[in-house]
């Protein structure tokens, strides 16, 4: 497939100065979003008389709908052009946002998720796409550094933003800060934004998308039914046999016909196989600790929200303040060992929160925050930066969009099996006390420690080389 404007050899130093900041506001907007919610999900539980544990629906209603048009966000772009599709998503997503804040119930709100994750889907990965085509791959390492910066400003200040907001103000403002800077990101993007996109585009795999996301749409569901339906064992079990059945007829189309959905022969690259599915399993242990941790201070441990806000926020702040030290430790370790260590470490930091209870000293509970950030962050910008070393410029696209699918599925799942783990330890959920909350998150804790750990048995089908030509400290700017 041929591209209308060339990727990085013809953009212009200005675009290249402007582009990360650009993009980084999308991201800024959306991760904004995730940590605010989270901290205040006890509260709107209580707004909206649900149990807190089935908050989750909010949760992972946004992150399934971004898994399931994520897939096509590169072949929107291909078509429609990168600074079109990327402008449309952001005023989705805003226009979610608003909906968001003025539901009154929690079919309202999971269906104003839903149309934010619809933007969301083609916000986040056509902004990386476009910073794919735009920095050489001796630079991509810098590029994603420093658009990650900008956007975890919004998990730093979300948690406190969020308790914050909660305590003072109403919970439904949460949703409307999203609406000033989506209106900043539109202004940025028909200024500055690059317009990529092909000369021929293909015709999208429909029978493919329908597939996939019902077969995927499905899966989450039976996940949330768990513990929350009068279904009986036997009629869950069907829709996971007809889930599985969906996502096997799409394994089968999707490996006969020429250009499927998803080009699953992407997975014979090693380093992209190892980065995405060793993700997937590490999100599924990582993804679930937003959710449970407001719940564990909260309702556990009985913190406020601007408490809770503020035994979070070292996560994100050690991620930004080490995160230019990250491509030198990948240079001088490469790939593997970085993954396989980093790997292992962040599974016990997991487990180790299932220390935390009513006696432990707050300055402990900051010490395991600010290590456990720095291991998630080091651990995703290798995984997405790994994505992409040995993919050609005609699969790039492609891979951005099963790369973000998988990663969304992990973080959609991770918390319907952290909340899933919780409830089965917890006699009553619905009257559950204090101490037996704690009891039961304390157990998840563990179980999505072990689950990352697992990960680990991914990356070791690695070679010592994989990813030098996107790691070597020599190519990578200092400025």
């Amino acid at each position: 497939m041929k591209h209308r404007h060339s990727s990085h050899p013809a953009a212009s130093e200005t675009i290249k100065s402007i582009l990360p900041w650009l993009v980084a506001v999308a991201f800024f907007m959306e991760s904004l979003d995730a940590t605010i919610l989270n901290t205040a999900v006890p509260t709107i539980a209580e707004a909206m008389h649900v149990v807190p544990l089935s908050m989750k629906a909010a949760l992972t209603s946004y992150t399934l709908s971004l898994a399931v048009f994520i897939p096509i966000s590169g072949w929107m772009a291909d078509r429609y052009g990168t600074r079109r599709v990327f402008s449309t998503a952001i005023g989705i997503f805003t226009f979610g946002s608003l909906l968001c804040g003025l539901s009154t119930s929690m079919h309202l709100l999971v269906a104003s998720r839903i149309l934010q994750g619809c933007g969301g889907a083609m916000m986040v990965p056509v902004g990386r796409l476009t910073l794919v085509r735009t920095f050489a791959r001796s630079e991509l390492i810098r590029a994603m550094s420093f658009v990650a910066i900008p956007g975890l400003i919004g998990p730093l200040i979300g948690p406190l933003a969020g308790g914050l907001i909660v305590g003072y103000f109403h919970w439904r403002v949460i949703f409307f800060v999203n609406l000033p800077i989506g209106i900043l990101g539109l202004y940025l993007v028909y200024r500055h934004l690059p317009d990529y996109r092909a000369e021929e585009s293909d015709p999208i795999d429909f029978i493919g998308l329908v597939l996939f996301g019902s077969g995927v749409a499905l899966l989450s569901y039976v996940l949330e039914l768990f513990g929350e339906t009068s279904l009986s064992l036997i009629e869950i079990a069907g829709l996971l046999a007809l889930s599985v059945c969906l996502l096997a007829a799409y394994y089968v189309h999707g490996t006969s016909i020429a250009r499927p959905l998803l080009r699953l022969s992407l997975f014979r690259v090693r380093t992209f196989r190892a980065a995405v599915l060793g993700g997937f399993v590490t999100r599924l242990g990582i993804g679930g600790m937003p959710f449970l941790l407001p719940l564990l201070y909260q309702v556990g441990l009985g913190y406020s929200p601007i408490q809770s806000g503020l035994l979070i926020m070292p996560q994100p702040l050690a991620a930004m303040t080490l995160k230019f030290t990250m491509p030198r430790i990948l240079a001088r370790f490469g790939y593997r060992a970085v993954l396989m260590a980093n790997t292992f470490f962040a599974g016990l930091l997991i487990a180790l929160f299932s220390t935390i209870g009513p006696g432990t000293a707050p300055m402990v509970i900051l010490a395991q925050a600010f290590a456990f950030g720095f291991c998630s962050s080091l651990q995703f910008t290798s995984m997405n930066t790994l994505t992409y070393a040995d993919l050609t410029d005609g699969d790039t696209s492609m891979g951005s969009s099963m790369a973000s699918t998988m990663q969304q599925m992990a973080l959609s799942f991770g918390v319907a099996v952290a909340s899933l783990v919780t409830a089965l330890f917890i006699p009553d959920r619905f009257r559950s006390s204090a101490p037996e909350m704690i009891t039961g998150i304390h157990k998840a804790f563990l179980c999505l420690g072990a689950l990352t750990v697992v990960s680990t048995l991914v990356f070791r089908t690695m070679r010592p080389n994989d990813g030098r030509n996107v790691s070597l400290h020599r190519e990578v700017p200092q400025h």
